[in-house]
């Protein structure tokens, strides 16, 4: 590294000579031509001044068009072209180089005018310029950069503060400090940046000109003699380029001009040496006899320094006496350090000893020798480079923990709340929000207080502190609070509740204060904490073993905030959870929380509204109206979620098959892709099991179909789908319902097991497949009989049935009684089902047989197999699905189809069974 650094002056001098060519690359690849102020003059020369002067000067466009006239005419008249250069040399030599120059200088001035605060320096001030190059302390880069700034200012002129340096140093005899010499740096830097831009145009303008010559040559080639005398090659636009000023491209890199590049060149030139000069110095190596006849001999040296453990000895000499003597001559520089090798500290001192003595020096005037260690960069990088290295490690990583926020070291206590901004980063409205009316009602009320709060506070009301969104998952509930960021037009604070807790103590609480105490300062706003739950949970539920956690200290700084608010805040505070129940009771007081919004599956009107937003994005030539109903009827108890991941799965499968459009039979796909699974291509089932799971699944198509509360069947297929799943069986329930009589439950369980009791009746032996079955059944049973009330026996209990309790809410007694009617209503369902496919017998080896040849059959098939049903089906299911020629998809082969039995005990008040009702898992 010290030998880069003594090097610095020569580093400096490359850079200065090859700026030139980074300067030009831009304009003029293959030409590299010196940096100063000839090449410009001699551009400006070519373009505006002709042979005939003294002539006023002409328009640039009409001189252009001229000379691009006398090229087309070179290759016409060889005779008049080879006097030409004759005549063009006698003319120049006939005028007077100062006047042509003083032209030239008075043009460019014109063109380019003095910038705000500069002037043109005289002629004297320029002298005492150049008189500075002249100064021996200087470095040789130093002297050069004065000798071209001289002219650069005598062309455009210079900043005011140099004639005030001028002027200073003229009083003080030019005596140069460090301080002059920094000044003058600066303000030659600023003429440099701006001979450079001019520069940059007139090579520009030079190109130009040779590209409009070159294709003027090539139109003279292709037309005739008269193409000569017609139009000019010059555009009266074509020189916008050049006129006046530096432009404002960037032409290197698309970052930095040509001129910020010159200037930093010039500055790194230019200081560099400098500094070197003043802390380390110019080194040069040579041996005792140099010393001695250059130095030694001729009295130029006041004193020898002998560099411990380095085996050199500095030569420190006098300066002035070695400037009078050889002048910069013979390759002596005063301003260079000089070093010499010795083999010993003795033998050295007794070579100087006898040196000193032939010159016949004095006693007591000899050379002083002194001992010392060397200084310079290298110790100090030692010293101090570990300490500053670590310092500037711990500054940088502070900074870098301090700006990502809350999860780094130096931001646990700020908030990791995002805000948006309504204009740009959100895009939701409600308009997007489909199948939840009466929740999006409530919240653009929430909305109206934001942006008209004096409608509600002149007849008293204040503004609701807070609502609860309650909900299955993927309802929409994140989906309705985007919506209200975007129709606020408010900022929009959101945070998951998780990000409040951390393993250091008290960064919950701070975080939240953090983020009420920005919300604010942004009044009115919105703020939006999504997943609640993970901080909201019960006190008393959440820790009973006693004492206080950070999840519950959390907790109380949010009850504190939100009940600290006053009338005067507009302050809303949404939260989201799938779990309102757990919530804590002092969270879901009014004053918090005031309103409790349940946004719940949607309904077939519902499903319909979700369907039309997502087919909107799509592309598809099915009757909008038609396909809304019957993709709504297809999916009872979709989700939100659920219909859009339904809509995406039918375009990619239609663009898996290069469709121009999505159609019913991709939608159809689509739906059963989400709702069995994907397809198991590569289960294969031996014959033996293939027409079990044949039977089985025509068990099942023949109870719902000749049960009257059964749900009417849609499809029933035996192709391997989903996880463990052989058989598939799909119903569609009549409507959305929300209660079920036992009569309706009990023709579901026997449905259920009408897989189970085919395969008794048709083989020797039973299977596992039915497994399932019978876990759904059970559970329905018992929920007739503990939480219901539909057991005699037992009477109008409620019991829950909480798996984590290791104590039951009722008795032994009880419990056996509770068994005993679970088992009476199963058996009881399944003595039902077995009677009617006894009777059906016939009918189940029909479908079954149609099942192993077909893999797939639709309602259409059954009706053609076993006539039509004999009840009524529900007018929504006849509209899309009542033979009118709607075929349903068929399945992509061999397609995967689940096997589970109907689970669905319903649960008021959401709607009651999923659309699918499978046959057992095999």
């Amino acid at each position: 590294m010290a030998r880069f650094i003594r090097q610095t002056a020569q580093l400096a001098r490359a850079v200065r000579i090859a700026q030139q060519p980074i300067t030009r690359m831009r304009f003029a690849p293959s030409r590299i031509a010196r940096l100063g102020p000839q090449a410009p003059l001699a551009a400006y020369r070519s373009q505006f001044y002709s042979t005939n002067n003294p002539q006023p000067p002409r328009d640039e466009n009409k001189k252009n068009d001229e000379e691009n006239k006398s090229e087309e005419n070179k290759s016409e008249e060889n005779k008049s072209e080879e006097n030409k250069p004759e005549e063009k040399k006698v003319e120049e030599e006939e005028l007077d180089p100062a006047k042509l120059k003083a032209a030239k200088e008075e043009l460019i001035r014109k063109e380019w005018p003095l910038p705000q605060g500069w002037v043109y320096l005289n002629e004297e001030e320029l002298g005492i310029l150049q008189a500075l190059s002249q100064n021996p302390r200087l470095p040789a880069v130093q002297k050069d950069f004065f000798l071209k700034s001289v002219e650069e200012m005598r062309l455009l002129g210079a900043p005011e503060e140099m004639r005030e340096i001028l002027t200073s140093l003229k009083e003080r005899k030019l005596k140069l400090s460090f301080s002059d010499i920094t000044k003058v740096l600066l303000v030659s830097a600023k003429v440099a940046k701006r001979f450079s831009d001019y520069e940059a145009t007139v090579l520009m303008r030079e190109q130009e000109q040779a590209e409009r010559n070159n294709e003027n040559k090539g139109e003279g080639k292709e037309s005739e003699q008269g193409k000569q005398k017609g139009q000019p090659g010059s555009n009266p636009e074509g020189n916008e380029g050049g006129s006046g000023g530096p432009g404002n491209k960037k032409w290197i890199f698309g970052v930095f001009s040509t001129g910020d590049l010159i200037v930093a060149a010039l500055v790194w030139a230019v200081i560099l040496p400098f500094v070197e000069s003043i802390f380390f110095g110019s080194e040069k190596e040579i041996t005792w006899q140099e010393l001695r006849r250059n130095f030694l001999d001729k009295g130029l040296v006041n004193k020898l320094v002998v560099v411990k453990d380095s085996g050199r000895v500095r030569v420190e000499l006098n300066r002035e006496g070695v400037q009078s003597v050889y002048g910069g001559n013979e390759g002596i520089n005063p301003n260079v350090q000089y070093y010499f090798s010795i083999g010993s500290v003795d033998m050295f001192e007794r070579q100087l000893e006898e040196a000193q003595r032939e010159l016949g020096i004095p006693n007591a005037e000899r050379i002083p020798v002194s001992y010392a260690r060397e200084g310079g960069l290298m110790p100090l990088v030692y010293a101090f480079g570990p300490t500053l290295l670590l310092v500037g490690l711990l500054y940088y990583t502070t900074k870098q923990m301090g700006g990502r926020g809350g999860n780094q070291m130096f931001g646990f206590g700020k908030s990791k709340a995002k805000r948006f901004n309504h204009e740009t980063a959100i895009k939701v409205k409600f308009n997007d929000v489909a199948g939840m009316d009466e929740a999006k009602t409530e919240i653009m009320e929430f909305v109206s207080f934001l942006k008209t709060p004096e409608r509600f506070e002149r007849l008293g009301a204040k503004i609701p502190r807070g609502a609860i969104l309650a909900g299955p998952p993927g309802t929409g509930k994140t989906l309705l609070a985007k919506a209200t960021a975007g129709e606020s037009g408010v900022p929009f604070f959101s945070v998951s509740g998780s990000e409040f807790v951390e393993m250091f103590v008290g960064v919950g609480p701070s975080r939240v204060r953090d983020l009420f105490a920005t919300a604010r300062k942004n009044a009115p706003c919105i703020i939006f904490i999504d997943e609640i739950d993970a901080i909201g949970r019960s006190r008393s539920e959440g820790n009973r073993m006693g004492g206080n956690d950070e999840r519950e200290a959390t907790l109380n700084q949010i009850l504190t905030e939100m009940d600290g608010f006053n009338t005067q805040e507009q302050i809303v505070v949404l939260a989201g959870t799938n779990r309102a129940d757990i919530l804590d009771k002092a969270l879901m007081r009014p004053g918090r929380f005031d309103r409790h919004i349940f946004i719940d599956r949607p309904t077939m009107k519902g499903r319909q509204e979700i369907f039309k937003v997502h087919l909107a994005k799509i592309v598809t030539k099915e009757d909008l109206e038609h396909l809304t109903g019957r993709l709504g009827t297809l999916t009872p108890g979709f989700s939100g979620a659920d219909i859009a991941n339904a809509v995406n799965e039918a375009a990619l499968i239609a663009a898996r098959a290069n469709a121009e459009s999505v159609e019913l039979v991709h939608f159809e796909q689509a739906i059963e892709r989400v709702i069995g699974g994907l397809e198991r291509k590569s289960l294969v089932l031996n014959p033996t099991e293939k027409r079990t799971v044949a039977y089985h699944e025509a068990g099942h198509a023949i109870c719902g179909w000749y049960l009257e509360h059964a749900d009417p069947l849609l499809k029933v297929s035996i192709i391997p789908r989903g996880q463990g799943a052989l058989g598939y069986a799909q119903y569609l329930p009549a409507g959305d319902a929300y209660l079920m009589t036992v009569q309706q439950l009990m023709d579901r369980m026997a449905m259920t097991l009408g897989g189970r009791i085919s395969e008794e009746l048709h083989f020797p032996t039973v299977t596992t497949g039915a497994s399932d079955d019978f876990r759904k059944v059970t559970q329905m049973a018992r929920k007739m009989v503990t939480q219901w009330g539909m057991s005699e026996k037992v009477g109008p209990l409620h019991f829950d049935d909480d798996p984590n309790t290791l104590q039951k809410p009722f008795a032994e007694a009880t419990a056996q009684a509770i068994d005993a009617e679970v088992h009476r209503i199963v058996e009881e369902a399944y003595k039902q089902c077995r009677d009617l496919l006894t009777e059906k017998k016939h009918e189940v080896g029909l479908v079954a047989e149609e099942l192993l040849k077909k893999e797939m059959l639709t309602r259409d098939d059954l009706v053609r197999i076993l006539g039509p049903r004999p009840f009524g089906d529900n007018q929504e299911f006849e509209k899309y699905f009542g033979g009118q020629g709607q075929k349903s998809a068929p399945p992509p082969f061999p397609t995967e189809e689940l096997d589970n039995p109907p689970e669905q005990p319903p649960v008021p008040p959401t709607p009651t069974f999923k659309s699918l009702e499978d046959s057992p898992r095999r």
